[in-house]
């Protein structure tokens, strides 16, 4: 993956230079653009990395910014710059899924902390979806019998309890678990439920 890249968004270009400049000096690469539109030109073929932008510009603004994203299915983490007025905006900003919001004026250490949140949570979000997708393909090696006994096991149902309501033998559910285990690469019982979950598993 490349190295993941701050975009910051700002119609003023002071602000740009100093806040690319302070991103810099902290090995955090910033990329900078003038409007939220010119950044949307680009937005879509972005993986990595995190956005910071003001809530106020002319063109488009940055709460408007966030639901374009959105629509455009652009998953990076946005962090809103606002002024003291604009706090309302900033909590409306926070329901449209930004992760922070800095109020002006803010210590460097302010911005640093709240993009290195950002990126963190990122790369903590691509982990979760590599790893379902990982369960998701494991998932269809899994024989329709095992995926039963998957179902029963995700449910918190003893062997006993699953063997009775597939009408085979207790003996033949640990078999065909540590079948699933084995495909699954699942490191314990714990770790199998917990990962099926978070794929989405229901059978």
């Amino acid at each position: 993956m490349s190295e993941p890249i701050v975009h910051l968004i700002d119609d003023d270009e002071a602000i740009r230079t100093s806040l690319s400049f302070v991103l810099e000096m902290h090995d955090l690469p910033a990329r900078t653009y003038a409007s939220a539109p010119e950044f949307l030109a680009v937005a879509e073929g972005l993986t990595s990395g995190c956005v910071v932008t003001d809530v106020r510009m002319p063109e488009m603004s940055g709460l408007e910014l966030v639901k374009r994203l959105k629509e455009r299915g652009v998953r990076l983490p946005v962090i809103v710059i606002t002024g003291h007025g604009d706090v309302p905006l900033a909590v409306e900003a926070m329901r449209a899924g930004v992760v922070d919001f800095i109020e002006k004026p803010f210590d460097d250490e302010v911005l640093l902390k709240s993009v290195r949140l950002a990126l963190d949570s990122q790369a903590k979000s691509d982990r979760g979806d590599a790893e379902r997708q990982r369960f998701e393909r494991m998932l269809q090696t899994l024989s329709p019998r095992e995926r039963d006994v998957l179902r029963g096991v995700v449910a918190g149902k003893m062997n006993k309890v699953i063997a009775y309501e597939l009408g085979i033998s207790p003996r033949t559910v640990e078999v065909y678990r540590a079948n699933v285990m084995n495909k699954t690469q699942a490191n314990g019982l714990s770790e199998l439920v917990r990962i099926a979950l978070r794929a989405g598993f229901e059978g």
